[in-house]
């Protein structure tokens, strides 16, 4: 199994308030919009897909999801730069 990166920009502030709120229950928050999903399976990767379909409008909201392939991931504070999110 492999992680994602989810990434959102949602135009109505309804619709965000409930795409955060998934993803919070699903994931690590890396940045304002940007989560971290961890062991994603071919099969939690098509439900997610399919639930943020239902919350988003796709004429003006876009969110992306990219495979991190790699399973090493360190975790360190954005403006460390000695110490960065790591995705390797």
């Amino acid at each position: 199994m492999n992680s994602c990166l989810v990434c959102y920009d949602i135009a109505d502030e309804k619709r965000l308030s409930k795409v955060a709120k998934y993803l919070e229950s699903e994931g690590i928050r890396i940045q304002y919009s940007v989560f971290l999903i961890l062991e994603m399976s071919p099969q939690r990767m098509d439900e997610m897909c399919a639930r943020l379909s239902l919350l988003i409008d796709p004429e003006v909201d876009d969110v992306r999801i990219y495979e991190v392939i790699h399973s090493g991931v360190r975790l360190g504070t954005a403006l460390d730069l000695d110490n960065p999110l790591v995705l390797l």
